[in-house]
C-alpha cells in the first residue's frame, strides 16, 4: 500500500469516528434535554435539542 492510499484510509476512519461521535452527542443532548452550545461566525449560539440535526455531512475535495 502506498503512502497516499494509506493516508486516505486513515482519513476515512477518522471522519467515520467523528461522525459517530457527533451522533452520540446529539442522542445524549436529546436524552438530557440540554442545548448544544456552538460558536458560529464568532457568535455563541444555543441550539435546542429538538433542532439539532441527527447527522452532519463531512464534505471533502479528495
Amino acid at each position: 500500500m502506498d503512502r497516499k492510499t494509506e493516508l486516505k484510509e486513515k482519513r476515512k476512519k477518522i471522519v467515520a469516528g467523528l461522525e459517530e461521535t457527533y451522533q452520540k452527542l446529539v442522542e445524549y443532548k436529546r436524552y438530557k434535554k440540554s442545548p448544544l452550545i456552538i460558536a458560529k461566525n464568532g457568535e455563541v449560539l444555543e441550539i435546542a435539542p429538538e433542532e439539532i440535526l441527527p447527522t452532519t455531512p463531512y464534505i471533502t475535495n479528495s
